[in-house]
């Protein structure tokens, strides 16, 4: 894969741009509004001077990134050559339905493409495409340029080729991909957050504790040891046998909250209504964007460390 085009130019589509042009690529990058287009730019040119900045632009300067942004006026520019399609359109079916109808005659019959979505399956905007079997999900955590971790869901009718040749793309640009055999919803991110922010949102509406002190508790607890390893790795170093002593001392009580935790409850307005005003208090609505900067350079600096630590010890 050589040639990579972006449509779809929002904070998805341009931290994608990003990503690909830091590893070398010629990106194309298309959306049918030239605002945001030019947004795009815009955020790449800020996101790669801080990159510089935070040593992760491999060693190369902003400007030479940046050149290999080629902004398009057409679809059919931007797909023409492309070997790779990463798509960011809008979150609504009917959008990407109509966008793959047009996309799909427009690019090479060899090429990938790939779906940013974050709910939608492919196989319910790809099933009356000529092609399909070359579609697929690459679903990033946002903002990509960051957050390395990709989620491949492949179609039911999506060649395994295809799948192969994304996750080996991914790899090459420096994202973490991980592969699902079959979608489901969610993916395997999301309903991993769904879990937690359910307890989240029940343990402030029960009034066992407040939202900054669930917050605390990931971030002070569960998220740094979750930083650099996962929750099957966890509990395997958290008892002396390892994950089947863990599960043997300790399942019965994961089970007994499990039970606990099987009434769904929906995020209620009044509910929503405490937590805002409780966030409010820490962050007010002006600073938002602002408190969104300090977080990418959080993750910026964490990034670097975890390269730094991971290979120290391996």
């Amino acid at each position: 894969m050589k040639n990579i085009s972006v449509v779809g130019c929002g904070l998805v589509g341009g931290s994608w741009s990003l990503v690909f042009a830091r590893a070398g690529f010629d990106v194309t990058l298309y959306d049918p509004s030239p605002a945001s287009v030019d947004a795009a730019l815009g955020f790449a040119k800020t996101a790669a001077e801080a990159l510089v900045a935070q040593d992760l632009l491999n060693g190369q300067s902003a400007e030479m990134v940046l050149a290999r942004l080629k902004p398009v006026d057409t679809l059919a520019r931007a797909v023409r050559d492309a070997d790779y399609i990463q798509e960011s359109a809008p979150e609504r079916l009917p959008i990407k339905l109509a966008l793959y109808k047009e996309l799909a005659p427009l690019a090479k019959a060899d090429a990938v493409i790939a779906s940013s979505t974050s709910g939608l399956p492919a196989s319910s905007f790809t099933a009356d495409i000529p092609g399909r079997e070359r579609c697929l999900v690459a679903h990033p955590i946002n903002p990509p340029h960051l957050i390395p971790l990709v989620e491949l869901v492949p179609a039911p009718w999506t060649a395994p080729e295809v799948v192969d040749r994304t996750k080996a793309l991914m790899k090459r640009i420096g994202q973490v991909p991980i592969q699902l055999n079959r979608e489901v919803a969610g993916f395997v991110v999301n309903r991993l957050q769904s879990a937690v922010l359910s307890e989240a949102f029940r343990l402030v509406e029960d009034d066992i504790c407040s939202a900054a002190d669930v917050d605390a508790a990931v971030s002070e607890g569960l998220g740094l040891r979750w930083f650099f390893m996962g929750p099957f790795e966890t509990i395997d170093l958290n008892a002396q046998g390892g994950i089947a002593d863990y599960c043997d001392k300790l399942g019965p009580m994961y089970h007994d909250l499990a039970k606990e935790q099987a009434d769904p409850r929906p995020w209620g307005k009044a509910l929503v209504a405490a937590i805002e005003a409780q966030r409010r208090q820490n962050t007010a609505a002006g600073q938002l964007d602002a408190r969104k900067a300090w977080r990418d350079r959080c993750l910026a600096a964490l990034v670097k460390a975890k390269r730094e630590l991971m290979g120290k010890e391996s």
